[in-house]
């Protein structure tokens, strides 16, 4: 057996989890930016909802950038779109009009879908037999980059109006010069013999039955999710509280996330994925009501530890989907990213239209009773052998 397969490479792995964070710290700008572009554009939630489907709606298209992964040079997918990213969502903040926000999340959108499909395959490669610690890595990086971009975004503001956030564009540009010369020598592709259309439908036929057990996961918490994530800081002011203090919540409930998703991962290689799949999924709504029946201090606790297992799924769902038996890696991945993204898109809208419907308050409370359903789909996840 070959040793350097076997090995964690991790300065690779720390360099793969920092090209994430430069990535995704700029889509963690939209959530923070709806109270303010509420008020100086006039969305409604449905259409704050609608701007976050079209940033994902690139996703159905995953399948054909993991193929095309395959074909090329991907690396350079993951090196070049943190500046693209960069600066279609900071322009977000100067749009004159609403058909622009859509333009630039849009953009943001086909980005991340270059930059998430082979992303998760290149840190399986550098992560030898420790794949759950290396999704771990790597959702650290994401999760990161959520609490870190809010308070980016706040701060910005609050010291030089919504223009501010352009001032971020030249970090995401120098992010990937970085990346480039860090980076351009890992390889992402396999050694694949077949490419044929054929040889990929029999791969996605036989990965059907596990990607429909994660799909029920996912889509039962995702609503949960959304809420939590999405309509955070919306919430958050709608009780009285300051837009600054809404952006630090989402920050708290973010960085709850990077613990939740560090450990997480890893100790699925120890107690099995079934195991940490169970555990996430049972005690995230319990939580989440426990934030909802509470207040002040006592209540962010609740926001902390739900966090810690709202996210933990994460990178348990990469070592499930990367350890799985084929020599098309990309395309599996591309396939899990494209169930995950449009569950998620479709849950965002129908809590922004449930939210505009009745109120957030009860949408919270359908949402976190609706995530209990999850828990039996999570016996459904084959034991690591």
């Amino acid at each position: 057996m070959n040793k350097a397969k076997e090995k964690f490479e991790t300065g690779k792995v720390l360099l793969i989890s920092l090209a994430h964070f430069f990535h995704d710290v700029y889509t963690a700008f939209l959530a923070p930016l709806l109270p303010y572009l509420r008020e100086s554009m006039g969305i409604s939630l449905t259409f704050a909802g609608f701007l976050s489907v079209v940033q994902r709606l690139p996703t159905l298209f995953n399948p054909l950038v993991g193929i095309l992964a395959e074909r090329t040079k991907s690396r350079y997918f993951v090196i070049f779109t943190p500046a693209v990213t960069a600066v279609s969502m900071s322009l977000m903040a100067v749009a004159p009009h609403k058909i622009y926000l859509v333009l630039l999340v849009l953009i943001s959108g086909i980005s991340s879908s270059f930059f998430h499909v082979p992303s998760p395959v290149m840190m399986r490669k550098v992560s030898g037999k420790r794949i759950g610690m290396g999704m771990s890595f790597y959702m650290v990086g994401g999760e990161l980059a959520r609490s870190v971009g809010p308070v980016a975004v706040v701060g910005a503001i609050e010291l030089w109006g919504l223009k501010g956030i352009t001032y971020f564009i030249p970090t995401g540009i120098l992010a990937s010069v970085l990346l480039y010369f860090r980076l351009r020598n890992i390889s992402v592709a396999e050694s694949i013999q077949n490419h044929s259309g054929l040889e990929y439908l029999k791969v996605f036929r036989k990965f059907l039955p596990l990607v429909s057990t994660i799909a029920l996961i996912l889509f039962f918490r995702a609503a949960m999710k959304s809420a939590l994530t999405f309509y955070l800081p919306v919430y958050i002011t709608s009780h009285g509280d300051s837009k600054i203090w809404a952006g630090i919540s989402l920050s708290i409930l973010q960085a709850a996330g990077v613990i939740g998703t560090m450990f997480a991962g890893t100790i699925s290689d120890k107690i099995g994925r079934r195991s940490m799949m169970v555990i996430a999924t049972s005690a995230a709504p319990i939580l989440f009501f426990g934030f909802l029946y509470t207040t002040g201090f006592l209540q962010m606790v609740f926001l902390v530890l739900c966090g810690l297992f709202l996210f933990a799924t994460g990178p348990v769902f990469l070592a499930i989907v990367n350890e799985y038996k084929t020599e098309h890696s990309n395309f599996v991945n591309a396939v899990f990213m494209t169930t995950t993204f449009l569950i998620g898109a479709t849950m965002v809208l129908l809590v922004g239209m449930l939210g505009d419907f009745f109120s957030l308050e009860t949408t919270y409370h359908i949402v976190g009773l609706f995530a209990f359903l999850a828990i039996p789909f999570s016996f459904r996840i084959p034991r690591r052998k």
